[in-house]
C-alpha cells in the first residue's frame, strides 16, 4: 500500500470477448431438437435458456421514471436559487448529483432502445435529449456515438474508448494520484474519445447541444446563476469521487486475472437502472435494466460462481490502495477493424 503501481502495461489478449460466447450458448436454440448423450453434448451445446429472449423488448415504466427525475431537478433548481454557495455546493453533491449520474446510467439504458424499442429509434434518441436536460451539458448523442463501439469491440485498442490512456495508466500510479484521477473521471471520460478515436460530430449532437444549451439559458433567466451552477457542479462532483461513481471502475478493470466484466449485487442498483448487473448487461445489451435481476436468476450457474463486487465504496477503495490496481488494469485486444484501420 502506498507505493506505485506494479503494472506497466494493459492485460493483452487474443481472444475475443467472453460475452458472445455465453450469450451463444444461453440463447441459440438449436434448428432441431437432438438427442445426445452426455459425451457428445460436451462437443455440442444445446441452448438452455432460450426464454431469456421473452426479457427483450422495452421498458414501459422507463419514460416516467425518467420524467419523474428531470421535473424533480427542475423543482430542485427553483428550491436552491437562493441559497447561498456552500449550500448549492452541498446539495450539488448530496442530491442533485445523484439524480444526474442516475440520469446518465438512464441514457445508458435508453442508448439500447429499450424506452420505445428498437422500431421507435427516433424516440429514444430524442427521449435521451429530454433525460439529458438537468445534466447541464450535452451528452446524450455522444454518448450513444461511442457506446455501441464499446459494446462490440470491447477492449478493443482505439475503439472502446472507456479503455484510459497510455498517459492515464503511466501518470495515475500512486495512490495519490489515483485518487486524483478519480476526481478528474469526467474531464477524462469527456476528453478521451477525442484524442483515442475522433468522430465526426453529428446532426444528432448539434440539437442535443442546442436543446441543452437553451433551457440552461432559461434557467438562467429565471432563477439566476445558482441553478446552473447546482446542476452542473452536480453532475461534475457526482460523476468524480462518489459512491455511485465506483461502478466506473467495478464494471471493467481487472480485480482478478482473466476476468474482464464484473457485476455489484448491491443496493446501489436501485438508484442506477441496475448497471451494476453488467455481466449480464453486456451478455443481452437489448434487455433493460428493470429485468436484468430476471437474467442472473434464470441462467444462475452462469453467472453465480463468477467473481462479482458487494459494495462499489470497496471497490473505490481497493483501487486507489491497492498495488496491482491502476489505469492500465484494463483487458485490450487487437479487434479486426482496428487491424484495418
Amino acid at each position: 500500500m502506498g507505493n506505485r503501481v506494479t503494472r506497466d502495461d494493459f492485460e493483452w489478449v487474443y481472444t475475443e470477448q467472453p460475452h458472445t460466447q455465453r450469450r451463444k450458448e444461453i440463447l441459440d436454440a438449436p434448428k432441431k431438437e437432438i438427442k445426445l448423450t452426455k459425451f457428445f453434448s460436451a462437443f455440442f451445446p444445446l441452448a438452455k435458456y432460450p426464454e431469456i429472449k421473452t426479457l427483450m423488448g422495452p421498458d414501459p415504466h422507463l419514460k416516467w421514471i425518467v420524467s419523474g427525475m428531470v421535473f424533480m431537478q427542475l423543482l430542485a433548481c427553483y428550491l436552491v436559487k437562493d441559497l447561498s454557495w456552500k449550500w448549492i455546493f452541498f446539495w450539488a453533491y448530496a442530491f442533485g448529483g445523484c439524480i444526474n449520474h442516475s440520469l446518465t446510467l438512464a441514457i445508458h439504458d435508453i442508448s439500447h432502445n429499450v424506452a420505445f424499442g428498437n422500431k421507435q429509434a427516433r424516440w429514444n434518441r430524442w427521449f435521451a435529449v429530454f433525460a439529458n436536460l438537468p445534466i447541464g451539458i450535452p451528452y446524450s448523442a455522444s454518448f450513444k456515438k461511442y457506446h455501441i463501439d464499446h459494446h462490440r469491440y470491447l477492449g478493443g485498442d482505439t475503439l472502446d474508448v472507456d479503455i484510459p490512456t497510455d498517459f492515464e495508466g503511466w501518470f495515475f500510479c500512486t495512490p495519490l494520484r489515483k485518487l486524483l484521477w478519480l476526481f478528474l473521471q469526467p474531464l477524462f471520460y469527456s476528453l478521451r474519445p477525442l484524442y483515442v478515436n475522433p468522430k465526426a460530430i453529428t446532426r444528432m449532437e448539434i440539437l442535443n447541444a442546442l436543446v441543452q444549451f437553451s433551457i440552461d439559458l432559461i434557467i438562467y433567466y429565471l432563477w439566476g446563476l445558482k441553478p446552473v451552477i447546482y446542476l452542473i457542479a452536480g453532475t461534475i462532483l457526482c460523476l468524480g469521487f462518489h459512491p455511485i461513481s465506483g461502478h466506473f471502475i467495478a464494471e471493467h478493470y481487472m480485480f482478478l486475472k482473466g476476468y474482464e466484466t464484473y457485476s455489484y449485487y448491491g443496493p446501489l442498483n436501485w438508484l442506477t437502472f441496475n448497471v451494476g448487473y453488467h455481466m449480464e448487461h453486456h451478455d443481452f445489451p437489448s434487455i433493460p435494466g428493470c429485468r436484468l435481476p430476471m437474467v442472473k436468476k434464470i441462467a444462475a450457474e452462469y453467472y453465480d460462481n463468477l467473481p462479482h463486487h458487494q459494495s462499489w465504496i470497496r471497490v473505490l477503495w481497493d483501487f486507489v490502495f491497492d498495488d496491482t490496481l491502476g489505469p492500465y488494469s484494463r483487458v485490450k485486444r487487437l479487434c479486426k477493424l482496428a487491424k484495418e484501420s
